[in-house]
């Protein structure tokens, strides 16, 4: 029973921290967009319109996040690694989703319209903030459905899911 016990919360604090971690990001990505001093950055990265890399992603998430990520085994253990690796896996999925819209966008399955990918292709400053989901623009009614499948996207060469920049 004990061990079933700890599983449960195992997951459920993977799950909060999962779903946190999107709600955290989505906010982030949105204060980019009004602040000139945390902006500064990413106004960068919209001129260049590109990735860093997923490697490099994934890093810069997890550094921003690290002590967030450790401070639930304060609580107990099985909390602190549910929650840890709910973190990280979010960091890693959102590295990757991040990468993939700028480089092969049509590969983003689990959403009807890569949101990342039409906020750049259409300079969308007030719309479409999530980067590996959809779901908090739907919520705080930031999303803002185009039609983005056209021809520049349909003429691309046919690539894999993995055939992206790493690093």
């Amino acid at each position: 029973m004990f061990a079933l016990h700890s599983v449960l919360i195992g997951v459920i604090c993977f799950v909060v921290a999962f779903v946190l971690a999107s709600l955290v990001e989505y906010w982030l990505h949105r204060l980019m967009h009004v602040s000139q001093r945390i902006g500064e950055r990413h106004r960068d990265h919209h001129r260049r319109n590109e990735g860093q890399g997923v490697i490099w992603e994934f890093r810069d998430y997890v550094r921003g996040s690290f002590v967030v990520m450790i401070a639930v085994f304060f609580l107990s253990l099985e909390a602190g690694i549910g929650w840890f690796l709910g973190g990280l896996i979010y960091a890693a999925f959102s590295a990757y989703a991040h990468q993939l819209q700028h480089e092969n966008p049509t590969k983003c399955f689990w959403m009807k319209m890569p949101v990342h990918y039409v906020h750049h292709k259409y300079g969308m400053w007030h719309h479409n903030f999530g980067l590996a989901v959809d779901w908090w623009d739907r919520v705080f009614g930031t999303y803002k459905p185009v039609e983005w499948l056209t021809e520049e996207e349909l003429s691309q060469p046919k690539r894999g899911y993995l055939q992206l920049r790493w690093w």
